[in-house]
């Protein structure tokens, strides 16, 4: 710097200058630029934040369209009783909904000490808090206290779904709505409100949503009878529900409720002494205890299966529901549903069907396997392959050792049935590891072993049409509504369907009776085929004349096939379906062209397309004991909306499907079945209760019936392998089905009762051969036996005509002709005889009346062979020494 006065000189002159004088006004005219353009950028930046921010706001969801209740709520299931049986459970519906009187002030105290410290103090957001937040993540690195209140998390949950954003300009977005959201909420809705709807709507881990179900799940209790630390435990697992889920990470679990206390009592919210006890109190213990209890993984019953089945057709066709919709309000929409379940009668068939003593042993019961593997292979397209049952069967194809236990009847094959489950377990992983290479991967692999054979189960409150208790199957149930048995399977019904599609239209509009006549001779066949009907006790054993009764108690199938000629396939058919049968088949063409029915004669000894399912059988059969009134089968008698509001109520509907006479000589008949005729095993042994029922099974005994009825209820037991194969014991079902009857009617309670005869019924003496009236002194001096019979007939019905088929005549005893005027005396028999034709050799053929005379004793002894030699040493004492001198010495003569 130059201060010299010529320097002094010089710098003034150059302040002065014009030169510095411009340069400087450009610099200031810069600076105010700059000024200008800042103070511009401010403007138009707070311009665009506020016009941004009013966007936001005006892109937000209006607070009068809103809805912030809870969503999805648990539907519950109950039985006849009340009890609850079964919760129907959908995405985030495991809800149980309390008002926030229920809900203790110490639980409400917990959720907000930690969640919302000034939950009755703001307006819906906390500045206080977002600040306190903020600062404490800044200085300790953890957000673990959150900023937002219990308004804006009902908010996030309920209308933003839960806040999933997953970019940073969307959660701004969200917040800035949110909390904007909150404000008005809280100026259009109390504050109490808002925190029930809250405490019902959090996730609180396990599947469970809101206080009331979190507590069951954890405590086995209701929110109204928690303790404080038990509050604590619940508060502590909102803000991250796995995280913090007090089973499976009791420590995080407990460093958060500890915190939860201490807040607590800082701000006053329990005293020194609760403080002190919440801490000592070993909750998580309780917990563990509660959860060894809580089986998250048992399925739904098979009742419950076909009561959703039947609802969700109900919803659709009644309500007009769609079918997704149907589904979200049975499994989320907080429903009641009343069942037609009896607790008793159901607990009875579940533990009886359950029990493997009545079973046949393993090596006549086996295991079934089906397997299916899908293998991702190591090559360059990641080519995918799946194997299947089928596979395991063509690699085991060479497998051949007597002794094994999956070998066939010739011990020469493997097979899918087995009675060793390690076993098989090691077949498995033979085969895997022939089919696996180095760098395979498994992507599916499924292994289901089915106990074999298989049953069924369905009982039927006749008089109401409530289905009280269904089994679907024997083993572990592996699924919700999994193969039903009892009401998906469609199975040959065998003899059960004779009474149905045969004796029922014939005693009930085509004339017959219980007394009318069927000829059991053969060998019969199919009008116009080749098919031969065979009865099942011998194919070359036939009775001869028996009555429709017999033809039912001993199920004959000659008899019902004639019958059902005369009736006509298209009658039987038409009651069939008026008996709710919903798998017959009138007619359908099938892929290779054939066409297919159920209109024909095979129809009377059950010989369907498809076959029936057990429901379907046992609610035809609870029409013949109901008096002939069918009475669709129901599973539910009233749904109620979440509100208490009946949705829907189950009226079945009831038609008079045969005349009440009808109905009661059927059951008659049938309680001969029990009684004398096929399913003598099938008698309540411990009680003295009228059974009727009718035996069946299918001519390769794949498939074991009974379906049968006491004055109380109706049941329908069949049994059999899922894939057909010969059943070796048949008559265990009839155990399990009487066993299951007999304490049915002793838990119950049920007195003694007949079946009540209507007044339509009258008797009359019949005779057993022709159906007509007996003869007496013919029909019960038959030599076949006494056929005099007390018969049943609808008033109207009965016969008018006398026997016909029973004659007396005299038999030459050694010509076994009728006997002429000139048989001695002493060979002539007088006997009752059956006037009949035969067409085959039967149980009537000894009995049946000569049609020549005797051509040995004609009169002439000249044409014929003399009635003595001179050599017969036996002439003397037969006709001289006997009474018999005169007619000797006048024929000599």
């Amino acid at each position: 710097m130059n201060y010299s006065k010529k320097g002094i000189e010089q710098k003034q002159n150059y302040i002065k200058s014009n030169a510095r004088r411009l340069t400087s006004k450009f610099r200031i005219t810069v600076f105010r630029l700059c000024v200008i353009a800042a103070v511009v950028a401010v403007i138009i930046g707070a311009y665009a934040g506020f016009g941004y921010l009013k966007g936001l706001i005006d892109s937000a969801p209006d607070i009068t369209q809103i809805d912030v209740s809870p969503k999805g709520f648990t539907t519950k299931v109950y039985d006849s009783e009340g009890n609850v049986i079964e919760n129907l459970i959908g995405a985030e519906a495991n809800r149980e909904y309390v008002t926030i009187d229920q809900i203790p002030k110490i639980v409400q105290d917990a959720f907000i000490s930690i969640e919302d410290e000034r939950f009755y103090e703001h307006d819906g957001i906390d500045i206080r808090g977002i600040l306190r937040a903020f600062f404490s993540g800044i200085k300790g690195g953890e957000f673990d206290q959150g900023a937002s209140t219990i308004t804006q998390q009902l908010i996030k949950n309920q209308v933003f779904d839960g806040g999933r954003e997953q970019k940073f300009i969307d959660r701004l977005k969200r917040k800035i709505q949110e909390q904007y959201l909150a404000i008005q909420l809280e100026n259009r809705m109390d504050k109490k409100q808002i925190l029930e709807y809250y405490l019902n709507t959090i996730n609180l881990g396990s599947g469970t949503y809101g206080v009331q179900t979190a507590s069951k799940r954890y405590f086995n209790k209701n929110v109204w009878e928690l303790n404080l630390s038990e509050a604590a435990v619940l508060a502590a697992i909102a803000q991250l529900p796995v995280y913090h889920n007090p089973i499976t990470n009791p420590e995080r679990n407990e460093a958060r409720k500890n915190k939860i206390l201490s807040l607590m009592l800082e701000q006053g919210k329990c005293t020194q002494k609760e403080y002190d006890e919440a801490m000592a109190d070993d909750v998580y213990a309780r917990i563990q205890a509660v959860n060894e209890e809580y089986s998250s993984t048992s399925y739904y019953s098979y009742f419950v299966d076909e009561l959703i089945d039947q609802l969700m057709n109900d919803l659709q066709s009644e309500l007009g529901y769609t079918q997704s919709e149907a589904l979200d309000l049975i499994y989320s929409g907080g429903l009641r549903i009343i069942t037609t379940m009896d607790p008793t009668i159901q607990r009875i068939v579940d533990e009886v069907i359950s029990d493997e003593s009545y079973y046949p042993e393993m090596g006549i019961s086996y295991y079934e396997l089906n397997y299916a593997i899908s293998i991702q292979k190591n090559d360059e397209e990641k080519t995918t392959k799946h194997y299947h049952s089928s596979d395991l069967l063509e690699y085991f194809k060479n497998y051949s050792d007597p002794d094994n236990l999956y070998a066939d009847e010739k011990g020469r094959k493997f097979s899918l049935y087995f009675k060793d489950k390690d076993d098989m377990l090691k077949k498995i992983e033979e085969f895997k590891a022939s089919i696996l290479e180095e760098g395979d991967k498994i992507l599916l692999e499924r292994i289901n072993m089915t106990i074999q054979p298989q049953i069924s189960f369905v009982v039927i409150d006749q008089h109401t049409g409530h289905v009280v208790a269904i089994a679907g199957g024997r083993g572990e149930k592996v699924g919700n509504r999994t193969l039903n048995r009892a009401t998906d399977t469609k199975r040959q019904p065998g003899s059960t369907f004779k009474v149905l599609s045969t004796y029922l239209p014939a005693l009930d509009m085509a004339g017959f009776t219980l007394a009318s006549v069927q000829d059991d001779s053969g060998p019969y066949y199919y009008p116009g085929t080749k098919v031969e009907v065979s009865n099942w006790r011998s194919k070359k054993e036939y009775e001869g004349l028996v009555t429709l009764r017999k033809g039912i108690y001993d199920s004959m199938n000659i008899v019902t096939v004639k019958t059902l000629a005369e009736v006509t396939p298209k009658v039987g058919y038409e009651y069939l379906k008026k008996l709710g049968f919903t798998t017959l088949v009138e007619s359908r063409t099938e892929a290779d062209g054939r066409v297919v029915s159920d209109i024909n004669l095979p129809m009377a000894l059950g010989g369907l397309t498809d076959g029936v399912t057990n429901l379907e059988l046992t609610a035809a059969y609870a029409a013949i004991a109901n008096k002939g009134v069918y009475i669709e089968p129901i599973f539910y008698t009233k749904v109620l909306d979440q509100n208490g509001k009946v949705l829907l109520e189950k009226h079945p509907m009831k038609e008079q499907v045969m005349k009440e006479s009808t109905a009661w000589l059927l059951t008659n008949a049938m309680e001969d079945v029990v009684k004398i005729g096929t399913g003598t095993n099938l008698r309540l042994r411990e009680i003295d209760m009228p059974i009727a029922g009718k035996t069946g099974s299918t001519s390769d005994y794949n498939d074991l019936w009974f379906s049968g009825y006491s004055p109380y209820y109706t049941a329908t037991v069949w049994a059999g392998f899922d894939n057909n194969k010969t059943m070796v014991d048949r008559t265990f079902n009839r155990v399990i089905w009487r066993t299951i009857m007999e304490r049915i009617h002793i838990e119950k309670g049920l007195e003694k009762q007949s079946f009540p005869m209507p007044n339509s019924i009258v008797t009359a003496k019949i005779c057993t051969k022709s159906g007509k009236l007996a003869v007496e002194g013919l029909c019960d001096h038959y030599l076949g036996g006494n056929t005099i019979k007390t018969e049943y007939f609808a008033k109207g019905t009965e016969p008018t005509e006398k026997c016909d088929v029973h004659v007396k005549a005299t038999i030459c005893t050694e010509s076994s002709a009728l006997a002429t005027e000139y048989c001695p005396a002493n060979k002539q028999k007088e006997a009752v005889y059956l006037d009949k034709t035969e067409t085959g050799t039967t149980y009537d053929t000894p009995y049946i009346l000569p049609k020549e005379t005797c051509h040995i004793h004609t009169g002439n002894y000249y044409e014929d062979e003399p009635p003595f030699a001179p050599s017969d040493d036996n002439y003397f004492n037969e006709y001289y020494f006997e009474d018999n001198f005169n007619d000797f010495f006048t024929n000599f003569r």
